[in-house]
């Protein structure tokens, strides 16, 4: 089926680049992108600073199309996600051009006259890419292979510590948000609860706090579900990016300072509701209570839904591509880093499908963009039969610093394990160290 395109499923980062190198290669590329404009998501939290400099947010591909129109990278800086739209997958759109169709959403892909269980001639049949535009019309595409790089960002995690939203959590939506607010001077005065770990979490924390500091009156709660705060502290010195390390220190001081409260091992089991109050049930019978907003930042979990009809191979623990679990899970790796990933780790049992991004990594919240970027290009190569570029991986990943995973849950303090040298697969004798290559923060979701 060499005449077909490879469809790619989202106009993000990840899916930018792999339509790059596909077009460097030579190869008829579709990227079907349900939002109005590239890097739809990454619009989303365009008011957040990343954690990476300028250089270590554009693939390689993606910098060699666009330096031949005569675009100029930029050279240094750490860019918000607007910036990083406006000034970078703005233009790499404009030069892939009508390979990208917008308003288009992918509801479903299989084999053409093949369901998931038929064995018969399964092989020699083309992908059907099944889409909805904007006017609700559905329409076919054909591929010869699909590359799902539609993310996580979509469907966030509940504030429900078991995985389901909490009881209540529902009828409270409309005071309960699961993004990163950018305006919150309405909420000055209020009491606001923020549940999660994470840098999403850390980030609006860091934004109330500075609310708090304004606004008498105005008080933060940090719900934390694990027995420790030592993990939203960062890696400090132990961190290789900069910027993460200083995200992570200035939470030691809003809650060292008291400006923000920190509870611990609190685990939403119910949200009651009285008129346009809240109070926040834990599962061992704690409450905070008199609460005007809730932000719920408690991660991403991959949508599934469009492959359901594909041969594919998930962790049970994860919902990540199976290849690639045992180097992503949080209950095992608590320090240091994960290996890269590429096309031989991210094969399915349907040949011929990838997921890549942060939708490879399921629910394991380690996803770095150049990690990304080293998947579209190794499953690229492998798509255009260059299996030795397929197989050469030289990504060095950087340290965090952080220890403890998920597997010191329930511990109220946590040891620090030795770092390992960060994992460098495949990397040829001298390469650089992990030092000079920062990532992404996981707003790159």
């Amino acid at each position: 089926m060499p005449e077909l395109p490879v469809v790619v499923v989202g106009a993000g980062p990840q899916g930018l680049a792999a339509a790059a190198h596909l077009t460097e290669r030579g190869v008829d590329v579709i990227v079907a992108e349900r939002g109005a404009g590239p890097g739809a998501a990454v619009a989303e939290w365009g008011h957040v600073r990343l954690f990476s400099a300028w250089p270590e947010l554009i693939d390689s591909a993606a910098r060699r199309l666009l330096e031949k129109s005569g675009w100029t990278a930029p050279a240094a800086g750490y860019p918000t996600g607007a910036e990083w739209v406006s000034d970078y997958l703005a233009a790499l759109a404009e030069a892939l051009g009508d390979r990208i169709r917008y308003g288009t959403t992918v509801i479903g892909i299989s084999r053409q006259g093949r369901d998931k269980v038929v064995d018969a001639g399964r092989r020699s049949q083309p992908f059907v890419v099944h889409t909805r535009g904007g006017d609700g019309a559905e329409a076919r595409l054909l591929a010869r292979a699909v590359i799902d790089a539609s993310g996580t960002w979509g469907l966030p995690n509940p504030a429900g510590a078991d995985g389901f939203p909490a009881v209540g959590e529902a009828a409270a939506s409309d005071l309960i948000s699961y993004r990163i607010p950018d305006d919150v001077a309405d909420l000055a005065g209020t009491h606001v609860v923020v549940v999660g770990a994470g840098h999403s979490a850390t980030h609006t924390v860091l934004r109330l706090s500075e609310l708090a500091r304004r606004a008498p009156g105005t008080r933060v709660t940090w719900l934390l579900r694990r027995g420790s705060v030592s993990n939203v502290y960062g890696g400090g010195s132990g961190d290789e990016l900069p910027e993460r390390a200083a995200l992570g220190s200035r939470a030691r001081k809003v809650i060292e300072s008291g400006v923000v409260e920190a509870i611990t091992g609190f685990r939403v089991a119910a949200v009651g509701r009285a008129s346009e109050l809240l109070t926040i049930h834990a599962e061992d019978g704690r409450e905070v209570t008199d609460v005007a907003r809730v932000f719920a930042l408690t991660g991403f979990r991959p949508d599934i839904g469009i492959l359901r009809e594909l041969r594919i191979d998930l962790d049970a623990t994860l919902d990540a591509v199976a290849g690639i679990a045992a180097e992503i899970d949080p209950n095992v790796h608590s320090c240091g880093s994960v290996s890269a990933t590429g096309a031989r780790q991210l094969a399915q049992p349907e040949q011929g499908v990838f997921i890549v991004g942060a939708k490879s990594y399921g629910r394991a919240p380690t996803f770095l963009a150049l990690t990304g970027y080293e998947q579209v290009r190794s499953v690229v190569a492998h798509l255009a039969g260059d299996h030795e570029a397929a197989a050469r991986i030289e990504l060095a990943l950087p340290d965090t610093g952080v220890c403890g995973g998920a597997g010191d849950f329930d511990e109220s303090a946590s040891g620090c394990c030795a770092a390992p040298a960060v994992l460098q697969i495949g990397s040829r004798p001298g390469s650089s160290s992990a030092a000079s290559t920062p990532a992404l923060t996981l707003e790159s979701r």
